[in-house]
C-alpha cells in the first residue's frame, strides 16, 4: 500500500477553482426560468439574498477545516464533535447527495453536448463519469488542473457576457424592467422568500472544498479565503447575470427556457459572426456542468476514505493507490453515479437531496458552538468564524426555514436518509467503536465524563500542522533564557518585574514580551514540582522561554496560586500567533523532557544556565561545543555568520565568547576560542561530527564516562546515607 497520508499539493487558487466550479451549473444555466416564475423580476435580488444566506455555513465550514484540515470534511467535524452517530449521518448523508447532484450535472452537461454529437445524453453523462472517475484516481492535483481549466474558461465567458450584456441593453438594464412593482414580486413576500430558498441550493457546492482539507497547503489561509472570493464571484455573477436575463428575454420567454442564458446571448451576441457568442456560452454551460461532476467526485470520494479510515465503513475503502489517491473509493463513488444515472430520475432525486444538505449546513453550525463550548486546548481554529455564537445561530434558523420552504417530499426524502444512516451505524459500527466527541467535554464541564483520545488526535493535527516549525524547540532552547534563583520572597508583582527586566535585555522583540507580563499569569503543571505558562502574542516574529529554577530558600506568594509553593521551576513560554498550535507543539516537546527519566535530578544539580539548556535541550538536534574541536568549522574561522557553510538544516544558535552569551548575527565573526550551540536534523547533526579528530572525540567520550562515573557515586552515596538515616530512625 502507498503511503497513507494524502498529499499536500492544492493552492489557493484549487480551493478557488474547487468551490466556484461546485456552484456553477444549473444555478444558472438552468434556473433563473424557473425562479423567475415563481417571483418574477425580483428574481435577481432572491439570488443576491441567498449569497448572504449562505455565510453562516461557509465561515462555521471554514472555522472547522482550519482546526481539523483532513479528508472527509463534513463527515470528519460531525464524527470529531458530536460522536461517531453523527458523523456517521454526515459522511454518508454527504455523499449519498453529492452523488445524486454530480450525477445531475453530468446530465446537463450530457444534454448540451448531444446537441452536436448524435448520443443519448445518459449515455454520454455515464462516459463522462467514467472519464472524471479517471483522472480522480489519478491524483488531486491532476483533477485540480482540470478544475482550473474549467472554471478559469468559465468564469472569462461568464465574465463578457455580465459586461457585454449590461452595455447591450438598449437604454441600459432596469430593476424592474416588465414596469410595475406588482410584477416585481409577484406572488408577494411569500413567494420571494420561497424563490430565495429554491435558488439557494445554488451556492450549496461553495463548501464542498473542506472534504479535501487535508490536501491543501497552508489551510488557515488559503480555505477561509479560496471560499470567500469564490462565494464574491458568484454572488456577482449570479446577481448581474439574472439581472441581465430579466432584461434581455420577455417575461413568458424567461419562463419557460431551459437554457436562458443562451437564448439571452443570442439576443444581443447577434452582431458575433457565425453564432460564436452563443456557441461560447454554450461551451461556458458545458464547463460549469463538468465542473460541478468533477469536484464532485472529487469531494465525494473523500467521504469513504475518511470513514473507513475510522472502520464507519469497510477499512479497504481507505486504502491509496499507485498515484497517492483513495482509488477504491473513487470507484466506489464512480460506480455510485453511473447506477443513480441508469436507475433513478436522476433531476428530481437531486432537489430532494439539497433538503439534506440544509440539514448539514445547521449540524455544522451547531459542531461550532461544541467545539468552542468543549474548550479542547488543541482546538486551533486558523480561522474564527465572526460574532460567534450568534453566526451560527442563524444559520441553523435559516436551514430550518428553508427546509420548511421547500416542500414535503424533500423533507421526507431527508427524514428516510437520515433513518438510513442511523441503521447503518447500529447495524454495522456501533459495537466496535469507543470512540466520542468534543460533546463530551461539554458534558464534562458539567460534572460529566470526557473523552481525552479526542484531545491527542487534535493535538496531532496540530503537531502536523506546524511541521515546517521543526527546527523550532532547538533554536527556542538555545536562545532561552534560565534564571537561577537561589533566595528571597517573591509576589506577583515582583515576578513579572523579573521576567520583563529579562525579557527587553535578552530577546529581540523584548519589550512586547515583557508586556504579555503585564497580564495575570497562568500555570499549569508539566512534570514534578515544574509549572508552565504558555501565551500567545501577535507582533513577534518567533517564541521565546523564560525558565525561572528556584533555590530551596526562594518563596512564591502568588496571589490564588499556593500550589506553586513547593516549585522548583517556572517556565514561561511566550508563542507568536501564526502558525496556529505552534504554542501547543512547543509546549508538549517542553513536556516530553521535563518528564524524562533522571531529569529532576540532573536539573538541579545543573552548576550553570549552560548545562541547564543542555539538559532541555534534544539530543540528537543539537551540538555544543568548542570551535576548535570542529574541524567543519575550523577551516571557516574569521568568517561572518551569514557566509559559514554548514550542512543543509544546521545553524549557529548561540555563541559562547569569553564567558559571555552572544547572538549569532550575520554580522557576528567566528573565533577560534568560541563556544558554539549548532541545531540541526539528526542526519545533518551527524554529519557535522564526523570531522572529529579521533583523539578530540576519544577525550570526550573519556570525559562524559568520567562524568556519568561520578554522577553513579553521588548516587551510590546519598542512597547509603539515606539508609544510615532510615536505620537510625528505627532504632
Amino acid at each position: 500500500m502507498a503511503d497513507d497520508k494524502l498529499k499536500k499539493n492544492l493552492n489557493l487558487f484549487d480551493v478557488y477553482a474547487m468551490s466556484t466550479g461546485a456552484m456553477f451549473s444549473s444555478g444558472l444555466f438552468l434556473l433563473p426560468g424557473i425562479a423567475a416564475g415563481f417571483t418574477g423580476d425580483s428574481v435577481y435580488l432572491a439570488y443576491f439574498l441567498a449569497g448572504f444566506l449562505i455565510l453562516p455555513a461557509m465561515y462555521s465550514m471554514a472555522e472547522l477545516s482550519t482546526a481539523m484540515p483532513k479528508a472527509g470534511g463534513t463527515y470528519y467535524f460531525l464524527d470529531r464533535a458530536m460522536g461517531p452517530l453523527m458523523g456517521t449521518i454526515g459522511g454518508l448523508g454527504s455523499w449519498v447527495a453529492v452523488v445524486f447532484k454530480s450525477a445531475f450535472a453530468l446530465v446537463g452537461m450530457g444534454a448540451y453536448l448531444s446537441l452536436y454529437v448524435d448520443i443519448s445524453f445518459t449515455t454520454l453523462a455515464i462516459v463522462l463519469t467514467v472519464a472524471f472517475g479517471l483522472i480522480n484516481i489519478a491524483g488531486a492535483k491532476e483533477t485540480t488542473v482540470l478544475q482550473r481549466a474549467l472554471v478559469g474558461s468559465l468564469v472569462v465567458i461568464l465574465s463578457v457576457f455580465i459586461i457585454v450584456g449590461l452595455g447591450g441593453v438598449d437604454g441600459g438594464p432596469q430593476l424592474t424592467p416588465n414596469g410595475d412593482d406588482q410584477n416585481f414580486f409577484r406572488a408577494g413576500l411569500a413567494g420571494f422568500v420561497s424563490t430565495i430558498g429554491l435558488v439557494f441550493v445554488s451556492y450549496a457546492g461553495l463548501t464542498k472544498v473542506a472534504s479535501v482539507a487535508e490536501e491543501i497547503e497552508n489551510p488557515d489561509r488559503n480555505i477561509p479565503l479560496g471560499m470567500t472570493l469564490s462565494l464574491a464571484t458568484a454572488t456577482v455573477i449570479y446577481t448581474l447575470g439574472t439581472l441581465i436575463l430579466i432584461n434581455a428575454l420577455p417575461q413568458g420567454e424567461l419562463e419557460e427556457s431551459l437554457t436562458p442564458v443562451a437564448d439571452a446571448g443570442s439576443e444581443f451576441l447577434d452582431w458575433v459572426p457565425n453564432d460564436l457568442g452563443v456557441v461560447l456560452i454554450v461551451v461556458a454551460a458545458i464547463a460549469a456542468f463538468a465542473s460541478t461532476g468533477n469536484a464532485g467526485i472529487l469531494s465525494a470520494s473523500r467521504y469513504p476514505y475518511a470513514m473507513a479510515k475510522d472502520k464507519l465503513i469497510p477499512t479497504n475503502l481507505a486504502e491509496l493507490g499507485r498515484f497517492g489517491t483513495p482509488t477504491k473509493s473513487v470507484l466506489l463513488t464512480v460506480a455510485a453515479m453511473v447506477a443513480v444515472l441508469l436507475l433513478f430520475p436522476v433531476e428530481s432525486v437531486a432537489k430532494l437531496a439539497s433538503a439534506f444538505q440544509l440539514v448539514l449546513f445547521a449540524l455544522i453550525c451547531i459542531a461550532v458552538i461544541v467545539m468552542r463550548e468543549s474548550q479542547i486546548d488543541s482546538y486551533k481554529p486558523g480561522f474564527k468564524a465572526p460574532f460567534y455564537p450568534w453566526l451560527q445561530i442563524a444559520g441553523v434558523v435559516i436551514a430550518l426555514w428553508l427546509i420548511s420552504e421547500i416542500g414535503f417530499l424533500a423533507i421526507a426524502f431527508t427524514a428516510v436518509l437520515l433513518i438510513g444512516c442511523v441503521m447503518w451505524y447500529r447495524i454495522y459500527a456501533m459495537g466496535n467503536l469507543e470512540r466520542r466527541g468534543a460533546i463530551f467535554h461539554v458534558h464534562q464541564r458539567l460534572g460529566e465524563q470526557k473523552y481525552e483520545d479526542l484531545e491527542r488526535e487534535l493535538m496531532t493535527i496540530v503537531h502536523d500542522r506546524t511541521q515546517d516549525e521543526n527546527l523550532s524547540y532547538e533554536a527556542l532552547i538555545a536562545r532561552s533564557v534560565v534564571v537561577d534563583v537561589q533566595a528571597g520572597s517573591f509576589d506577583d508583582s515582583q515576578l513579572k518585574e523579573l521576567l520583563s527586566e529579562t525579557s527587553i535585555k535578552r530577546f529581540d522583540a523584548g519589550e512586547r514580551i515583557a508586556e504579555t507580563f503585564g497580564d495575570k499569569l497562568s500555570f499549569r503543571p508539566v512534570g514534578d514540582d515544574v509549572y508552565m505558562s504558555m501565551t500567545a502574542a501577535a507582533d513577534i516574529e518567533q517564541p521565546e522561554l523564560v525558565v525561572c529554577r528556584l533555590g530551596p530558600d526562594t518563596t512564591l506568594n502568588l496571589e490564588g496560586l499556593d500550589e506553586l509553593r513547593q516549585a522548583h521551576t517556572l517556565l514561561f513560554l511566550v508563542a507568536p500567533n501564526r502558525p496556529i498550535g505552534l504554542d501547543l507543539r512547543l509546549a508538549g516537546q517542553i513536556v516530553e523532557v521535563v518528564q524524562s527519566d533522571n531529569f529532576t535530578r540532573r536539573w538541579l544539580r545543573a552548576q550553570d544556565e549552560k548545562a541547564l539548556n543542555a539538559i532541555l535541550m534534544r539530543d540528537d538536534h543539537f551540538y555544543h561545543g568548542a570551535v576548535e574541536t570542529l574541524p567543519f568549522l575550523v577551516e571557516q574561522l574569521g568568517r561572518k555568520i551569514s557566509e559559514l557553510e554548514l550542512p543543509s538544516s544546521c545553524i549557529v544558535a548561540l555563541i559562547e565568547r569569553d564567558g559571555e552569551l552572544v547572538i549569532p548575527t550575520p554580522e557576528v565573526t567566528l573565533l577560534a576560542f568560541d563556544g558554539v550551540a549548532i541545531i540541526g536534523e539528526p542526519d545533518d547533526i551527524e554529519l557535522l561530527n564526523e570531522g572529529l579528530d579521533p583523539f578530540e572525540a576519544r577525550q570526550a567520550e573519556i570525559a562524559a564516562a568520567e562524568n556519568a562515573a561520578e554522577l553513579a557515586r553521588q548516587e551510590r552515596a546519598e542512597d547509603e546515607s539515606r539508609s544510615s538515616s532510615q536505620q537510625a530512625a528505627d532504632s
